[in-house]
């Protein structure tokens, strides 16, 4: 099973990389016009690919390039003539810590929610929290985006609207910028974990020995806390890492919004420098994050609930 999934995940991460070097390609000018100015040409033009290799052929320099990535190496960054894992180090773990705080925030508060509406199906409280889970479903993250700035960093000045501490700024400065970007993905992550949440409660709620628990005469809060809590929980879970993965789209423009400096923001940065070797690395953190969140959504299914995992043969 895992070494199906990793020759997988090996293909689909080849696919992602080779279609996003190939797009790349595909536009107009390159590193070299992007820094000289876009209708830059002559001698200075030719000088400068040949200084960053970009007269040679397109294959022979993805080959060239996969091949240092096979070895551990990303490459050098065209533009800024660093290592690209030495750009990409500290932007890795501001989104990464941004991301994980929104789950940490995010989780309880939508596996309690969406109990909580369960167990009150159809009452006052179930109506709030569905209409607030379409709304936090249906919403752009950057619309929520925008209007959180407007609340709390305009009319109520209570956070910073943009973060001015650099990329690699200890975690200590960085954190109290933070409010409203993981406000964000907090929001994104309780509506479609709450939304779950609360389909698998209702589900277990009919299960026969939830109905037997209760014809034991058990305490309404005992059944719930032992029997029904345990099996509803899987689904959410999963939810959790599918949710986190689909996050990294958002993270690109959410980071943008506030001038984060994560992954998404060296990303668009290095898009429109064209800078490939960047792109191409952030692609692969992009790639194996989700690959490895998927894989591990699989995993809690099978570890938290039996009927999830294979039979032995």
């Amino acid at each position: 099973m895992l070494v199906q999934r990793a020759l997988a995940g090996g293909a689909t991460l080849a696919v992602v990389l080779t279609v996003v070097f190939v797009a790349l390609e595909a536009l107009p000018g390159d590193a070299c016009t992007a820094y000289l100015e876009r209708d830059t040409k002559g001698e200075m033009l030719r000088e400068c690919r040949r200084d960053l290799g970009l007269d040679r052929p397109v294959w022979t320099r993805f080959a060239q390039w996969a091949a240092g990535l096979a070895a551990g190496d990303l490459g050098v960054s065209l533009v800024r003539d660093r290592p690209v894992a030495e750009i990409l180090a500290p932007r890795i773990r501001n989104t990464f810590v941004l991301v994980g705080f929104a789950a940490l925030l995010a989780v309880p508060i939508a596996i309690l929610a969406g109990t909580a509406a369960a167990l009150r199906r159809d009452g006052p409280f179930d109506l709030t929290v569905s209409a607030v889970v379409l709304i936090g479903m249906a919403v752009p993250e950057f619309v929520i985006a925008t209007v959180l700035v407007f609340l709390f960093a305009v009319s109520l000045p209570w956070a910073p609207a943009v973060v001015t501490v650099s990329a690699g700024a200890p975690l200590a400065d960085l954190l109290p910028t933070m409010a409203l970007p993981i406000a964000v993905f907090t929001t994104t992550i309780v509506a479609h974990v709450m939304r779950v949440q609360r389909a698998s409660v209702i589900d277990t709620l009919s299960a026969d020995f939830v109905q037997a628990a209760r014809l034991r005469g058990l305490p309404a809060w005992r059944t719930v806390l032992f029997h029904v809590l345990p099996s509803s929980l899987p689904p959410a879970i999963s939810v959790v890492a599918i949710s986190m993965a689909s996050l990294l789209g958002g993270v690109v423009i959410i980071e943008r919004v506030f001038n984060f400096p994560g992954l998404g923001t060296v990303t668009l940065q290095a898009i429109h420098q064209r800078d490939l070797a960047v792109v191409q690395g952030s692609v692969v953190v992009f790639t194996l994050t989700y690959l490895g969140l998927t894989l591990l959504a699989d995993l809690a299914a099978g570890l938290l609930d039996p009927r999830a995992r294979p039979e032995a043969s």
